[in-house]
């Protein structure tokens, strides 16, 4: 319910601004791929304003996304390392419980707590 309603009060009118923009900025513009001639550029293509608008705001997407990925490679990283020592400990208690299952007396008043493993995901 929740998502019909955000499609019809966010995207369905932000398509139709979209679509506004692209019709009223349809004059075609040459970009100039060639710095050191205005007049008569080496490498050029004419094509319509709102596609260039479209295609550099793409771009700034991807490589905004590009930046962050990298810019989060050590909290990556640092997260890894974590789940490995997380996983040895694991490891090792289960190693510790089963030889201290068989030979270990507990007192009957000591309780033992419980080992739940978090939820995976």
């Amino acid at each position: 319910m929740l998502r019909r309603l955000a499609f019809w009060l966010i995207l369905v009118p932000l398509a139709i601004v979209i679509l506004m923009f692209a019709v009223a900025n349809r004059e075609v513009v040459t970009v100039s791929f060639d710095p050191f001639s205005a007049t008569a550029p080496a490498a050029s293509v004419s094509i319509p304003l709102f596609v260039l608008i479209f295609v550099l705001v793409i771009l700034g997407v991807v490589i905004g996304g590009v930046a962050a990925w990298l810019r989060q490679s050590g909290y990556r990283r640092a997260a890894r390392q974590a789940d490995a020592d997380v996983r040895a400990l694991r490891r090792e208690i289960e190693t510790l419980n089963a030889k201290l299952g068989d030979t270990y007396e507990r007192p009957a008043s000591a309780a033992r707590l419980p080992y739940r493993a978090p939820a995976s995901g």
